[in-house]
């Protein structure tokens, strides 16, 4: 993989983080365990995740996430959690897979990886107050399975193709700034609607 390539799987890597780190970490850890992922030299300290015990924290966590984030409020409260967890464990996972030796790489690595992943996650949960918001109880299995295919999906192509990834992911990140956007609009909506007088 060239400069470019790495840039783009660790930007690609770290958006998905944001919004479903377990499963992002699982995924990639299995891949790396039973070679499929054929790791460049360069990415030999992401093999860390290929360890039994991660595994099996990250599929714990990719479970109890799967669940919770089906269930209306329960996803905001779990989002609310993991406002630190997931960039966090974005901007690692970023400076795991550029591990360059520059210092000036692996800081900005790590600070856009961790954006990445804290914009992501920012449009999620803003995503998801405005599905919370809705009467029906099935929006919210439905926008979290859509969100658990797109993480797999974008996964696969960011391992299959870095470069195309990246594109996706800079067309998603634009969508999260919007969903955070209209989110908060919606919220001084209804906040300002509860300050009306009675009539």
């Amino acid at each position: 993989m060239d400069a470019v390539e790495l840039i783009a799987l660790a930007s690609s890597v770290s958006l998905l983080a944001g919004w479903r780190l377990y499963l992002v970490t699982f995924v990639t850890g299995l891949a790396m365990k039973f070679g499929w992922i054929d790791l460049p030299e360069r990415l030999a300290a992401l093999d860390v995740l290929a360890n039994n015990w991660l595994i099996g924290i990250a599929a714990a966590g990719a479970l109890a996430e799967f669940f919770a984030d089906k269930i209306a409020w329960v996803d905001s409260a779990w989002d609310a959690v993991h406002s630190v967890v997931r960039p966090l464990g974005g901007a690692l996972l970023s400076l795991a897979i550029v591990d360059a030796g520059d210092p000036a790489w692996q800081i900005g690595s790590f600070l856009l990886g961790g954006g990445a992943a804290f914009v992501a996650h920012a449009g999620k949960a803003g995503a998801r107050a405005m599905v919370n918001a809705s009467p029906e109880p099935f929006s919210n299995i439905v926008v979290s399975t859509a969100e658990d295919v797109a993480t797999g999906g974008l996964l696969a192509l960011a391992i299959a193709n870095p470069i195309a990834a990246a594109l996706i992911a800079l067309i998603l990140v634009i969508a999260s700034l919007w969903l955070v956007l209209s989110a908060r609009r919606m919220m001084k909506r209804v906040l300002d609607y509860g300050k009306r007088p009675a009539t």
